[in-house]
């Protein structure tokens, strides 16, 4: 028999006018609802409040309007599929007739006490109350995690074992990921044109300031003192760079010099460039053999959760469930 006595049934659509104004902390213990039936069970509104109500606040502080309705309207949504879930899970575990100890719970909420609230149990219970929680409201929740996560758990076997040959393949479809493309540590010394001024006067300027640079004068001194761009200051620096950091033209240049040399005189639109290469770092790939143990608990763990996925969507298929 389907639970619904004292409860005021809310449409789901009703989630989205909610959204839109908070309830006051008196309202919220009156006003509560169905969310959703699952078999015999409730999933009720409080109960999605109580799931959504950090990310409610962060939402709240962050848009407004329309957006603020429509994205709280998303998280209540996911947060009653969520809860039909997790009733499921629970109804099942109760169906097969498992148990977890209660000291399993009180070993929990021991290790929350000690690791949070340095083994003061006064401040914790505190901090609950302040919350909105009794301490068996507390250790209710805290058992149906376990029970959820244990029930996860057990879906999946412990010796999930995956092909070489499907890892290698996973590889080579993200080789990208394992690929740090060729970089070069630059700095950059640049003579603007000013349109009114001798455009060869500043080439023969730049040409006696790169004679200096060959000749041993340090790139960054002299970037420092005659540089017109925005990394004077720090001699020209560029740090690491890629092909795609600076337009082809001189991207091209870059990366064609060798550590310790310097470039000849670069003009484009109506400027002047001389480029240091200080270091080089040449394209690398990752190889098969450093990245296979990664690559197997990603897969593994693909596995596992596809695994729980087709067993929630089975265990939907025989309930009856109805969404308000």
């Amino acid at each position: 028999m389907i639970r619904m006595s004292r409860r005021l049934l809310i449409p789901l659509g009703a989630l989205a006018l909610l959204a839109s104004t908070p309830l006051p902390a008196h309202a919220q213990e009156v006003l509560d609802g169905i969310a959703a039936v699952v078999n015999d069970d409730v999933v009720t509104f409080s109960q999605v409040r109580e799931m959504v109500g950090p990310r409610e606040r962060q939402v709240r502080e962050t848009l407004k309007g329309e957006a603020m309705i429509e994205k709280i309207k998303e998280i209540r949504l996911q947060a009653v599929n969520d809860l039909i879930d997790r009733q499921l899970i629970l109804q099942e575990f109760k169906k097969n007739k498992f148990t977890i100890p209660d000291y399993v719970v009180e070993d929990r909420i021991q290790a929350i006490t000690r690791e949070e609230f340095g083994g003061d149990r006064a401040a914790f219970i505190r901090t609950l109350n302040a919350q909105g929680y009794t301490l068996d409201r507390f250790r209710q929740i805290e058992m149906e995690k376990i029970i959820v996560q244990s029930m996860r758990v057990q879906l999946v076997k412990a010796n999930t074992i995956i092909p070489d040959s499907k890892i290698r393949e996973a590889y080579q479809k993200n080789i990208e990921e394992y690929t740090s493309e060729e970089q070069i540590k630059l700095r950059m010394l640049v003579l603007r044109g000013t349109g009114s001024e001798d455009g060869g006067g500043r080439r023969r300027m730049l040409e006696e300031i790169r004679a200096k640079i060959v000749g041993g004068a340090p790139f960054e001194d002299l970037a420092r003192m005659y540089s017109e761009d925005s990394t004077q200051e720090q001699g020209g620096d560029w740090g690491w760079i890629n092909r795609r950091t600076l337009n082809e033209s001189l991207s091209k240049i870059a990366f064609g010099l060798k550590p310790g040399e310097v470039s000849k005189i670069i003009e484009l639109s109506g400027s002047y460039y001389l480029l240091y290469c200080e270091a080089k770092k040449p394209t690398t790939v990752k190889s098969f053999t450093e990245v296979r143990g990664e690559l197997e608990k990603k897969l593994v763990q693909a596995e596992r959760q596809k695994a729980q996925s087709e067993w929630i969507e089975k265990l939907r298929k025989k309930a009856y469930i109805k969404v308000y």
